[in-house]
Parts: C-alpha cells; structure tokens; sequence
C-alpha cells in the first residue's frame, strides 16, 4: 500500500462521562494526530443507551450529545464526526447515510477499548486496529471471560511496552501485540513559561472498574497505588495539588490527603474540558504521576497519556515506575520512582535544575511522543505505508 492519504475511523469514548478532559484529550491526540499527517479521519462513538440521564430520551436533547458537539466543533470536527446509540442509531455529527457512505469507504478502524466492536459499521472496515490503553486490566480481564471487545479485530496495539514479552505475568490472549507511545498533537501543545508559583500537581481518578487478582498478584487501582504515597508532602517542601475524580465513599482518602498535606482539587472544577484540562497543565511546574497499582504490579511499561501532554508542555513528569527501564529518558525531563523517598528526591531534582529538565520535557516529547511520528510508526507496522 502506497502512502497516500487514507480514510481512517477513530472509535473512542469522548463524551459518555462528559467532563473530563483528560479522557477527551486521550482521544482527540489520535484523531488531530492523524489528520496532520493527511489523512482523511473521521470520529464516532458509540454511546451506551444506559449512560444518558434519561435513557428513554432522544439522544439529541441529551447531555451526552450537548458535549460532544462542543467538543468536535472547536476541533473542527463537526462534519467528520457523529454520537450513536450502542445499537447503531446516529444522533449527531452527520446523518446515518453520509457516515455509513463514509465507513464504506474507510481504509482502517481505529477502535480504542474496543468501544465499536460489536457495531455493525465495524466489519465493512478491512483492517481494523484494537487500541489497549489499559495494559493487563485489558488481557486479564478477558482472559476471565469478560467481554472487552478483543473480538473482530484484525491487529492489536497495547500502550504496554511490557505486555507480550516471555517473561511477562500478563496473557496475551493469544495475540501478538504491537507496541506504542501514547500519542501527542504537538501543534496543540506548546511550550509555555512556567507559572511564578510553583505547583507539582497531577490529576487522577481514584477508581475506574474493579481491582483484579491474578496467579497471586493483585493488580489494584490508582486508589492503591496513591495511599501509599499519602504522606508524600511530609518529605519535600514543594507544593503538591492532585485534581482528582473521587467517589463520596471514598471520603476518608481524600480527607487523609489533605490532612497529609495534598492540595486536593475536584478535576470537575478544574479539567472538565480539553481547554480547562491543558489551562491546569500549563499552570503546573511539573507533575508528580502516579499510575493504577496494576500497571506497577505487572510491570506492564504503561505510559501515561496525561504525563505525555505535561512533557508536550515543557513540563517535567516525576512518575512512578511501570517498567519502562529509561525506554523515554535519560533522567532529564522524566524521573520514575518507585518509593516515597525516591518521589521526594526526584521532585528536588526537578526544583534544583528546573530549566535543564524543562528543556528535556519537551525533548522526549519531541523525540518519542509526536503523534505524526508515532502514529505514523503504527501505520508502517499495519503495512498501510511504504
């Protein structure tokens, strides 16, 4: 296949739990990312009948829908996108007719968690991409029997570095799995100066689905993983803020942080949308990142996308460590720790040579995060380009 200009479709979640921005960005970086390489891509989700607030209502008057065209219009996506019922009923974007013209010709399906697996639009695409952003919760949980939408697919990428190698705990599912960077849209992420007050922050969801256990190891949520980073502001002087979707159970964690001396913000107020989730990045020094216990535990070599827009910033990432083994950094720009008292040494690396590691930030990112690289990367791998 020549390297012409392909008609790509990205399935992914944007507007089912509307605002989150950081979830919305997570889509919108494959999707721009494309479309500077010159492809001709379109966007589709679809969207569980259950997740509106009325689920007898029409999906036009819906909330759902309300940001999803908000979202694809100040992204220039509005004629080129469209929200579906689960079941394939199209409500917004473009009319049933056009989208179905347009997935008929459509060279590749990029489905990111499977989200349009079972849509019968899926199977007219000839090859079609499972996009895993959630390495080992996503091999384990199908490999009990849960559906995750492996099935239908014709090739399989993992955010993962680890996932597929001999000696990894996670299944592959009897896959091969290819290996990506989380992507970014560089145009859309410049380099701004820092702000005068310096913020270590991060933002996080405390829990997503359950908590897995697996031939004796626990793979845990990002709850699991933060607790034990609790009394972090007790070993550094720097001021550290989490933006953090937390449940009114889970009341008791979020008081211990505060107690522990965490600024805790609710990401509602402060990341709702792509816009107000890249103003907190830029008004942050650097980020302290923490990832889901499971990724650490199966040392799956998960990267975070939201660390990839910090560094995309020119923000440095001080983050925990999945596994990656230095695959992103000599130590210049991203640190990983794997302990509290390591979190605090790296923060004070960062703080003592801030514009050595801001330069770097942005060098990973340039050098390993672009999006037309990346992207154009997995395209090669796909063998949809010379």
């Amino acid at each position: 296949m020549t390297s012409a200009a392909l008609r790509i479709l990205v399935a992914g979640r944007l507007a089912v739990a509307p605002g989150q921005g950081g979830a919305a960005w997570a889509l919108l970086q494959w999707v721009l990312g494309f479309r500077s390489l010159g492809h001709d891509v379109w966007l589709i989700e679809p969207l569980p009948a259950a997740s509106t607030e009325d689920p007898g209502a029409a999906l036009l008057r819906s909330r759902q829908r309300r940001y999803f065209r908000i979202v694809t219009r100040q992204f220039g996506l509005s004629e080129r996108s469209a929200l579906t019922r689960g079941e394939g009923r199209l409500g917004g974007g473009q009319s049933g007719e056009r989208l179905a013209r347009a997935v008929r010709d459509c060279d590749l399906l990029v489905d990111i968690s499977g989200v349009l697996a079972a849509h019968e639009l899926a199977q007219e695409i000839p090859i079609r991409l499972y996009v895993d952003l959630d390495p080992a919760f996503t091999q384990l949980w199908h490999s009990q029997g849960v559906d995750v939408g492996l099935a239908g697919h014709t090739h399989y990428a993992t955010v993962g570095q680890r996932v597929g190698e001999s000696n990894s705990p996670i299944p592959d599912c009897g896959n091969t799995w290819m290996h990506f960077l989380p992507p970014v849209a560089l145009d859309y992420w410049p380099v701004v100066p820092p702000p005068a007050r310096e913020r270590f922050t991060t933002v996080a969801n405390w829990r997503s689905y359950g908590s897995i256990e697996h031939d004796g190891t626990f793979f845990g949520q990002k709850a699991h993983s933060f607790r034990a980073y609790a009394n972090l502001p007790g070993l550094t002087d720097a001021r550290l803020e989490v933006a953090l979707t937390i449940s009114p159970g889970d009341r008791a964690d979020s008081d211990r942080l505060r107690q522990a001396g965490w600024k805790v913000l609710a990401a509602s107020r402060v990341a709702s949308t792509p816009q107000a989730y890249q103003r907190f990045i830029r008004r942050s020094t650097a980020e302290i990142g923490f990832a889901k216990a499971g990724y650490v535990a199966g040392r799956t070599g998960w990267f975070s996308d939201r660390s990839a827009a910090y560094l995309a910033s020119g923000r440095p990432v001080v983050a925990q460590d999945t596994g990656l083994d230095g695959q992103l950094s000599n130590g210049i720009g991203l640190l990983s720790f794997a302990d509290p008292v390591e979190a605090a040494a790296g923060i004070e690396r960062v703080r003592r040579d801030y514009d050595r590691h801001a330069a770097g930030a942005r060098r990973i990112a340039e050098e390993h995060l672009d999006a037309k690289k990346v992207l154009a990367r997995l395209l090669w791998q796909l063998g949809m380009t010379n």
